[in-house]
């Protein structure tokens, strides 16, 4: 005996309806002048603290031979790239007492920091280099080595340590930061650039 094939279809279950935000955020051509120069300062200030916080952080392969990239030399190269040689001292010097809050203010991080942001501006000013990130990496690794030398130098002079041993730990050090940090700022530079470069769009306009 066969069954009774059942043809009819089921009851379509009518679906929820998807309720909108109500909150939206309008695009950053609709804002005014002050609220985009507001967020372009919280961009800035945050970036700075967030490479504050990583300094001192060993996350899985951001470490070699015990140090980790330079997270605040990153930021002061991205920053001075397209900034004249006085903006990216400044940003240094800045950016390199803060760094003496957190470590020890002797010897000064501001030195080094300040003259990575002053040679990084003359490159940008004598059109030396090019926007990519090959350039921006080769740029971070030079620097990361001037700033480890300098930072040796004024150990040096301080004259409470062997001169032998410092230039044999630092030698390390530079080049193991120069590595890493080269490796590590495009993670700092892309996001940096591409708002720095949209904040001045809408300046011009």
């Amino acid at each position: 005996m066969k069954m009774p094939a059942f043809t009819g279809r089921r009851p379509n279950k009518s679906k929820p309806s998807v309720r909108r935000a109500k909150f939206k955020i309008p695009p950053i051509a609709r804002w005014n002048s002050r609220t985009r120069q507001f967020v372009d300062w919280a961009v800035t200030v945050g970036s700075v603290l967030l490479c504050l916080l990583l300094l001192p952080a060993r996350l899985p392969g951001m470490e070699l031979l015990g140090i980790g990239p330079n997270w605040l030399l990153i930021w002061v190269v991205a920053w001075s790239v397209k900034r004249t040689v006085w903006s990216g001292a400044f940003a240094g010097i800045v950016l390199g007492l803060l760094q003496d809050g957190m470590t020890s203010p002797n010897p000064t991080h501001a030195l080094s920091l300040g003259i990575v942001g002053m040679l990084t501006g003359l490159l940008q000013k004598q059109r030396f280099i090019e926007e990519d990130f090959i350039s921006i990496a080769l740029i971070v690794f030079v620097m990361a080595v001037v700033a480890e030398t300098i930072f040796g130098v004024e150990l040096t002079l301080m004259g409470d340590r062997k001169t032998e041993d410092i230039w044999t730990y630092y030698q390390r050090v530079a080049l193991a930061s120069a590595i890493l940090s080269s490796l590590w700022a495009p993670v700092v530079y892309y996001p940096l650039n591409r708002w720095w470069q949209e904040m001045k769009l809408f300046e011009q306009s």
